[in-house]
């Protein structure tokens, strides 16, 4: 069913059209008028293609078309003046991120087999329709990020909603609709609703109860509004519930003990509300919980048993009235990412353990009324960008131990009582003079506006002079007044006022296929960025502009469903900055797909084999370093081993910044019960890569995986696959370098990474020696004489110092 389109003299066959991209991005900057001839088109999607002016009128006399998507475009224009159209066959129109305005065009509500409907993202205006209800068929209604009003105090369109009996995602958010929620018209919309959004619409009134009557809610979001009242105990009844967000609105007393039996609750979001009294002790229950903001309230008390989440992610319990010191139970959380317990009235020290939280990446303690030192056990969080201990009464030095977090980029200690010199090392280099001001007796460089430090022969003086400080009395007293505005922007590229940049936490919500749909412009060939036995990964930029990784599940496969169960149990739990991140899933009985943070630099498979960048000695020594030590946390660092069971480079992604990340847990498994050295399987690993115990009686131990990176390091150096031509069953990876490891590393070494030629030779050629022998101790035969994860990243990291001394002493 074919058809021809003539633009710019080329004629261009199309049949149903599916999609045009770059084509029409290099020929032409509007919509040609001339599709409206294409009589037997069924699908048009021009997305992401930059286009301007008008969308051509003859194109909406189609009858054929059941699927119009022009999402990301310029397009602009009124479409409320397109009268006298039927579309009888249109199932999806998809306008969303255009500059459309005027009111709901009319003829969308004769289209009668419409399922998705995204507006998201333009100017329209005026009232939103009660005539929804004519749209049986209706399962997607998206109009967020407009300027729609209701046409009565109490949102009379939600009422014709009720006829739609398929609806399972609503999103009005950012629309100044300036009403209140409906009891009735709430309780009696689709019982298939999965995802009821309204934030930052200026609601008013109190949250209906009736709202409990949807079932299969899995996402309630009605934050940044003007709700009042209580939170209703009915929620409880939403067992499949695992998003709530609440926050930024005005709602009054108590965290409601009923919340605590949403089983499945992921997200509790509450902050900015008048909430009091203590943080429910039952919260503890709530297992599956990952984030929680309670922040900007009037709590004042956290109980002992909350310190049993011990896989919470993300706690947020700033801006309240919480007194006493800080537990030492916060140790147990080992898999934290994010704390901020700023602005409150916590004292005391602030406890060694939570140097022990290698995971936190986000640590605020500001504007309480800590003292002590600060712990140098803070050198041990490794993973950490953020810190922030300003406006407290600590003292003491800066522990040098900071200089160890390579990873810090927002540092303030600023309006304490430290004393002594800043470091200069680590990321010390970057800070500015605000990150330590109000500290009069640090010294250090000119440039952080404090006294240069005093040599030992000044030593003496120096003292006498500090001491002379104190003892005066002091002729100004300063006052401090701060006052904290936190403004929560979650969508269109906002960003929170926090002034150490904490990502939001709220940022994982279960996803629609239709958003993962156009996120990844319909799962084009364009933007796939890889396959593998279980499905396929795609690029895709959400409506706020944040870019992912889509995994999308061959549901073909027999093992894809359980595959997906496995990774979603396994991600949900661990956290290490050397794994990938899984932001959220979308579920239902047809799709299956996570939602993973995006590494821009693709897989270490990509760099080894390619001719255009190539990795020097040092960039693989990190990323093995990196690889191994989450390796290390799989083994060693959770409650019970996890085996990832299939390492090898085109499992390791890496960042913008060549940090490695491990990825695809979807055939791990999780050592439980008594014996947690071994299991047994029938899923087979990757050939060239599993252990020989693996493939022969399928046992699975962590031995296995020693194998697995002890093969994937013989990789990197030599440039070679296990599975490369020149080996077979006589002659291995493993077995080429243990033969000429003695004689000669030049032998098996990747060519790019030795030359005789270089001044460093030496340096070089031992240090890939000391990686060849660290391999081999990881292929040993016998499973039970293989070294373990944690003497792989000591080997490795006393091989990367012992390298850079080699060169320092070759240069002098």
């Amino acid at each position: 069913m074919c058809s021809n389109l003539y633009i710019t003299n080329k004629a261009l066959t199309v049949c149903s059209l599916p999609i045009l991209h770059e084509w029409l991005f290099f020929c032409v900057r509007e919509i040609p008028p001339e599709i409206g001839n294409l009589r037997n088109l069924e699908e048009l999607d021009l997305g992401h293609n930059k286009l301007v002016g008008t969308v051509p009128a003859a194109i909406f006399n189609l009858s054929t078309l059941k699927e119009f998507s022009i999402p990301n475009n310029s397009l602009s224009g009124c479409l409320s003046s397109i009268a006298d159209v039927r579309l009888p066959n249109l199932e999806v129109l998809n306008f969303w991120g255009n500059n459309f305005s005027g009111t709901i065009p009319r003829f969308i509500f004769n289209a009668s087999k419409l399922s998705a409907l995204d507006l998201d993202g333009n100017s329209f205006s005026g009232f939103i329709p009660n005539t929804f209800g004519n749209l049986r068929n209706l399962k997607w209604l998206i109009l967020s990020d407009n300027y729609l009003t209701s046409s009565t105090p109490e949102l009379s369109f939600l009422s014709s909603l009720s006829n739609c009996k398929s609806l399972t995602y609503i999103d009005l958010s950012y629309n100044p609709l300036d009403s209140i929620l409906p009891r009735t018209s709430v309780g009696n919309l689709s019982h298939s609703l999965e995802d009821f959004e309204m934030n930052n619409c200026n609601v008013s009134g109190g949250i209906p109860e009736e709202i409990s009557n949807l079932t299969n809610l899995t996402t309630i979001d009605l934050g940044g509004n003007k709700l009042n009242g209580l939170i209703p105990i009915t929620l409880s009844k939403l067992q499949k519930l695992q998003g709530l967000v609440l926050y930024d609105n005005k709602l009054e007393g108590s965290i409601p003990d009923d919340i605590c039996r949403l089983a499945e609750l992921y997200e509790l979001e509450l902050d900015g509300n008048k909430l009091s009294g203590s943080i429910p002790a039952c919260l503890s229950n709530l297992i599956s919980l990952r984030i929680l903001s309670l922040g900007s309230n009037e709590l004042t008390s956290i109980p002992l048993t909350f310190w049993n989440l011990e896989d919470i992610l993300y706690l947020n319990f700033s801006s309240n009235f919480l007194t006493g010191p800080l537990p030492l139970e916060i140790g147990k959380l080992k898999v934290l990412v994010g704390i901020d317990f700023s602005m409150n009235n916590f004292s005391g020290v602030i406890p060694t353990k939570i140097g022990g939280l290698k995971n936190l990446e986000y640590l605020f303690l500001g504007y309480n009324r800590l003292q002590g030192s600060i712990p140098d056990s803070f050198g041990d969080l490794t993973s950490l960008k953020s810190l922030n201990l300003s406006n407290n009464n600590l003292s003491g030095t800066i522990p040098a131990s900071l200089e160890k977090l390579s990873y810090l980029e927002n540092l303030n200690l600023s309006f304490n009582k430290l004393e002594g010199e800043i470091p200069r090392g680590g990321s010390f280099g970057k800070f500015s003079a605000e990150s330590f001001k109000g500290n009069e007796l640090l010294c250090g460089s000119p440039n952080l506006q404090v006294p240069p430090c005093k040599t030992s022969i000044h030593h003496t003086s120096w003292k006498n002079s500090l001491l002379l400080g104190i003892v005066l009395p002091l002729s100004t007293t300063f006052m401090i007044v701060v006052i904290l505005l936190i403004l929560r922007y979650r969508q269109r590229g906002k960003q929170p006022s926090n002034d150490a940049n904490m990502p939001l936490v709220a940022m994982w919500r279960m996803f629609p296929y239709l958003e993962l749909c156009r996120a990844t412009d319909g799962f084009s060939e364009n933007n796939l960025i890889g396959k593998g036995g279980f499905g396929s990964v795609y690029k895709a930029r959400l409506g706020d502009g944040m870019e992912v990784a889509v995994k999308v599940f061959n549901l073909e496969c027999g093992r894809a469903f359980k595959s997906f169960d496995v990774e979603c149990d396994m991600m949900k739990s661990i956290r290490h900055r050397n794994l990938i991140k899984v932001i959220s899933s979308c579920s239902n009985e047809e799709f299956k797909a996570l939602v993973l943070e995006y590494m821009p630099h693709g897989s270490l498979e990509k760099y080894l084999y390619s001719s255009n960048c190539i990795l020097d000695i040092f960039q693989r020594l990190n990323i093995m370093i990196d690889v191994a030590s989450a390796l290390e946390y799989l083994h060693f660092g959770y409650s019970a081993p996890v085996i990832h069971c299939d390492l090898k480079p085109s499992n390791v992604l890496l960042d913008d910044n060549m940090v490695a990340h491990l990825s695809d847990f979807s055939i791990a498994k999780l050592l439980t019960g008594e014996d947690q050295s071994m299991t047994q399987t029938q899923t087979l690993a990757t050939i060239g890569y599993m252990a020989p115990e693996y493939g022969r009686e399928g046992r699975v131990s962590a031995n296995g995986d020693v194998y697995s990176f002890g093969i994937m390091l013989m990789e990197t150096f030599t440039g070679k696959k296990p599975t490369d031509e020149i080996f077979n069953e006589e002659m291995t990876l493993k077995h080429w370098v243990n033969d000429w490891l003695p004689i000669s590393t030049m032998e098996v070494v990747d060519v790019n990474l030795l030359s005789q030629e270089d001044i460093h030779f030496v340096a070089k050629e031992q240090c890939v020696s000391f990686v060849f022998n660290l391999a081999m101790a990881c292929t040993v035969e016998s499973p039970e004489q293989r070294i373990n994860a944690k003497e792989i990243v000591t080997k490795l990291l006393k091989i990367r110092d012992s390298y850079g001394c080699f060169l320092n002493l070759e240069s002098e």
